[in-house]
């Protein structure tokens, strides 16, 4: 599909919704996750609200195609004066994975973070997600901690 130097990443703009969904709902099935329609409809509206401690999303491009997201919130955290950011989601499609689409994601997180004066950015994946640990493990540090949730 070509190489990193044809990807481009962006914020999420209200005009981005048709390309959103199909990735949004490519990632959700990989998930093997099914939200009701005003989930979706929720979810997106927060993406492009501009609100401050909202979820913020970015689209990376190959030409004009959106081919990848990455989603991510700022927070307090109990141990930092200044916020935090989660990134929540990151999602590559298949077709253009191995071309440098998550790397550029998560340095314009990174980037992001940086102009917000956040002094961290943290992630969650799934012990099966191998295919991405590689990419992590090249720009992140693996965590000691464990994530639970409620019973």
């Amino acid at each position: 599909m070509g190489t990193s130097d044809d990807i481009s990443v962006r914020p999420v703009t209200p005009s981005d919704r048709a390309a959103w969904n199909r990735l949004w709902g490519e990632y959700l099935s990989i998930e093997q996750v099914v939200l009701e329609p005003q989930i979706h409809d929720a979810t997106f509206a927060r993406l492009v609200s501009g609100t401050p401690n909202e979820f913020n999303g970015l689209l990376a491009c190959k030409g004009n195609r959106p081919v990848g997201f990455a989603h991510f919130l700022f927070h307090r955290h109990t141990w930092k004066v200044e916020d935090v950011c989660y990134l929540q989601d990151l999602y590559t499609d298949p077709l253009a994975r191995g071309i440098g689409v998550g790397r550029a994601l998560i340095k314009a997180v990174y980037d992001t973070a940086d102009h917000a004066g956040a002094p961290s950015v943290y992630w969650i994946t799934h012990t099966a997600n191998e295919s991405a640990q590689k990419l992590y493990d090249l720009i992140g540090v693996k965590t000691p901690f464990i994530r639970y949730g409620r019973a």
